[in-house]
């Protein structure tokens, strides 16, 4: 069969995996996840709840309906990449056109691209606490500006991004050994900053006793762009989940692992977060959400140090397995005669030094704009996907069909209008809030608009192509 398959649309890491690679259990998937979600970024996300005005309550209500939300998605996308073997770059492909895919795919590998920028600064953020912990005269070096930051996190920047691209070196294999023992770290450290907050906060009491500071009508408008927002970090996972599902020993591996290492292991994470930093506000009077910035006001080289290893070590987790595996088969996609896995994955780390986190990173507002934005444009896609798999072609793809230029999922010359359109209009309805005052209230549910249209209009102007073709079929027999 692959011979007659087109070289611009198929290599070997674009083929079906075989069953001999097909080796990841419950526990890889568990392990994963909570690789993925035990880190900074969402260690700070859920603590910026406390620093908006939550209460300890609201912050846990609003992590929970979130992840119960992401898991649904999941699922239902996991199930291509687990029955077929296929990454998100070639199952798209049957909803848009072979030619059309590179539309969301590119905006997924930037999107990616981009969290890659932020992760891994923050990940930086804890080799520059080491040096200077380590190093007499090394925070001096801050004196000197390089590119917008000091000569000292210039270094700690250079150091973390060659870290990854060693990492990513052996491929996937690496990944999910890597993966096996780095999410589970984190709890270790998270556990220890919630033993303190219960200690300062004389039990949990007083923690979960501190009122919100929020009026009614103000909690109803944080609430649901705070869960939008929480659901923006993984909104990029929900495309391509395939790309992990793929090497899945069964479908019940997926589903379980998925379970307990997504909803489970999340709010779990979060939980520790939002107590640590209520715990902060009684310690010294102001939310701290940086574990950084927490690690440095205890004053103690030792917990500094083995605290800042443990953030370094989960945060290459996440990086390497949310942030670098998809823009990695993403460019494979877009140039599969000159690329493979391992090489795509280290042009993404270089590229996202463009995103020049260092100038914005510690602007909690602008994470949150970025998120909600981020699960508004990918929505549609989502819906699309969905539609495709389950209504327009009823749960069945013929593989062949996604590596030959001729075939089922050709449609105009490679273009599927009924997707693109689907897509554009879908991001303006979940957008729209944006930029139309009147209309600001539905930027609160940005990603939720952006699956419900996507859904809607691809699944509605497919059925109108499929009846007009139909038509034409009968026309030409009679």
């Amino acid at each position: 069969m692959e011979a007659k398959y087109d070289s611009s649309l198929y290599n070997y890491d674009l083929a079906p995996t075989n069953k001999k690679h097909r080796t990841w259990t419950w526990l890889n998937f568990t392990t994963i996840w909570m690789g993925m979600i035990h880190n900074i970024v969402a260690w700070e996300t859920a603590g910026s709840l406390i620093m908006i005005g939550m209460s300890v309550g609201q912050a846990i209500s609003a992590v929970i309906i979130a992840n119960l939300v992401l898991i649904s998605a999941m699922w239902l996308n996991s199930v291509v990449g687990g029955k077929y073997g296929i990454p998100f770059p070639v199952i798209i492909r049957a909803a848009f056109g072979h030619k059309a895919a590179h539309i969301p795919v590119v905006l997924r590998a930037f999107v990616a691209i981009f969290w890659f920028a932020v992760q891994a600064y923050a990940g930086s953020a804890a080799v520059n606490a080491i040096f200077g912990a380590l190093i007499p005269g090394w925070n001096v070096l801050s004196r000197i500006n390089v590119l917008g930051m000091g000569l000292n996190s210039a270094i700690a920047v250079v150091l973390f991004w060659l870290l990854h691209m060693w990492i990513v070196s052996k491929g996937m294999h690496r990944i999910k050994l890597f993966e096996l023992w780095a999410g589970p770290l984190v709890i270790v450290l998270g556990l220890v900053l919630v033993i303190w907050s219960i200690s300062v906060s004389h039990g949990l009491g007083p923690l979960f006793e501190q009122p919100s500071k929020l009026s009614p009508a103000e909690f109803w408008t944080v609430f649901p762009v705070s869960v939008t927002g929480l659901v923006g970090v993984w909104a990029t996972l929900v495309l391509n989940i395939s790309d992990f599902t793929r090497f899945t020993r069964s479908q019940k591996d997926q589903t379980v692992g998925q379970l307990i290492g997504l909803p489970g292991t999340a709010i779990a994470f979060a939980l520790m977060s939002i107590i640590t930093t209520s715990g902060t506000v009684i310690a010294f009077g102001h939310a701290i959400w940086n574990p950084v910035t927490l690690l440095q006001k205890f004053g103690n080289p030792f917990l500094l140090f083995f605290g800042a290893i443990a953030l370094i070590i989960i945060t290459l987790s996440v990086n390497i397995a949310g942030n670098v595996v998809s823009p990695g088969y993403d460019l494979v996609n877009l140039f599969p005669r000159k690329l493979n896995f391992v090489k795509a994955g280290n042009i993404s780390i270089v590229l996202s030094l463009f995103f020049v986190p260092w100038l914005w990173f510690n602007n909690a507002s602008v994470i949150l704009a970025v998120m909600g934005a981020v699960g508004g444009a990918l929505g549609p896609v989502a819906g699309i996907m969905f539609a495709d798999y389950y209504v327009v072609h009823h749960r069945h793809y013929d593989i062949d069909s996604f590596y030959m230029a001729k075939s089922n999922y050709t449609y105009n010359n490679g273009w599927n209008y009924s997707a693109v359109i689907a897509m554009a209009v879908g991001t303006l309805i979940s957008l729209i809030g944006l930029f139309v005052p009147i209309l600001k209230p539905l930027y609160s549910y940005s990603w939720f608009l952006g699956v419900g249209s996507g859904f809607l209009i691809y699944a509605m102007l497919m059925r109108r192509t499929t009846t007009k073709n139909a038509k034409q079929e009968v026309a030409a027999v009679q």
